[in-house]
């Protein structure tokens, strides 16, 4: 090593690999569990380490600047030569020889759009592995009950003593067939109340958020089907009139590639949109095989995030 020559800190590269991807000092101070105060005080350093402002306010958020962009991927790839040198120390699985079924409990927001990009990643590098997806649980307190390695579902309460992980929140659209008569003119609150919907509940709900969003229009909308999964609704409104008025957006890459005649549409009133997280028990968070599949597993949503929107 060379006499006086100051090493980087590689920590403040994480950060701002993170801080890019995110586009939000709140947003990776949850990913790094740090506080937003904490994540300032980085970002801060980072812009007095590189010379630039890094993230700069653009409407209500904050957006990379231009130099930022440019070594984004840079900055990447030195992060997972970073992460590949400590997993050759600090790995005791071999994952080419594994062989082991990884139990998720999830949902199929999760499912449709990432359990095929996630099969196809351990296909890769741990081939003799399989996955085995639980619907979820009608109790959500039993969550990660029994055999399950992870539950992957919308962010609820779980005991202290869980482990949480944000993976990606989703927005929601509406959806019907290409030639159904809602888009032949403006989707009003009231031209979407008009028509029956198809609710997706596990519980068999009729009800939810939306109705209290047309309550606030003095509307009432029909709903005249209930499924358990949004797939078992997307294949209804192929023969029918029917509108799925809360498709997850993250699913909708999914029904274009099947090639399916069925239309998104803006929903005309608010919707809040869902966190999605995976969570586990302590007796398994230092596994090696079980924390290679939760990175793995935010890392094919991460990269699944920075796609175009389908709409």
């Amino acid at each position: 090593m060379l006499a006086g020559m100051t090493l980087p800190d590689l920590n403040l590269l994480l950060t701002l690999d993170v801080l890019i991807q995110e586009g939000s000092v709140a947003g990776a101070a949850r990913r790094l569990n740090l506080s937003t105060p904490a994540m300032s005080r980085t970002l801060a350093r980072i812009r007095e380490a590189v010379g630039d402002p890094v993230l700069v306010r653009s409407g209500r958020g904050l957006a990379p600047t231009p130099r930022a962009l440019e070594l984004r991927d840079q900055v990447r790839s030195v992060v997972e030569q970073a992460q590949a040198v400590y997993s050759a120390f600090s790995q005791d699985v071999n994952l080419a020889t594994l062989t082991r079924v990884f139990t998720l409990r999830a949902n199929d927001v999760f499912v449709g759009g990432y359990g095929g990009r996630l099969r196809e990643r351990l296909r890769r590098y741990a081939p003799r592995t399989a996955l085995r997806f639980l619907s979820e649980s009608e109790n959500d307190a039993s969550a990660l009950s029994g055999d399950a390695d992870l539950y992957i579902g919308s962010s609820q309460k779980f005991g202290a003593d869980i482990k949480v992980q944000t993976l990606f929140t989703t927005t929601f659209c509406g959806l019907a067939r290409a030639e159904h008569p809602i888009f032949k003119a403006d989707i009003t609150p009231q031209r979407f109340a008009a028509y029956d919907h198809v609710s997706v509940s596990r519980r068999g709900r009729a009800q939810g958020p939306i109705d209290a969003a047309l309550g606030e229009h003095g509307l009432e909308r029909h709903v005249s089907l209930i499924t358990p999964t949004f797939h078992a609704a997307i294949f209804a409104l192929a023969d029918s009139d029917l509108i799925l008025p809360s498709m997850p957006e993250n699913l909708m890459p999914g029904v274009q590639r099947l090639g399916l005649t069925l239309q998104g549409f803006r929903v005309p009133v608010p919707m809040a949109p869902v966190t999605v997280v995976q969570a586990w028990p302590p007796r398994l968070d230092s596994g090696p095989a079980h924390r290679w599949l939760r990175q793995t597993i935010k890392q094919v949503c991460d990269a699944s995030e920075s796609l175009p929107p389908p709409l």
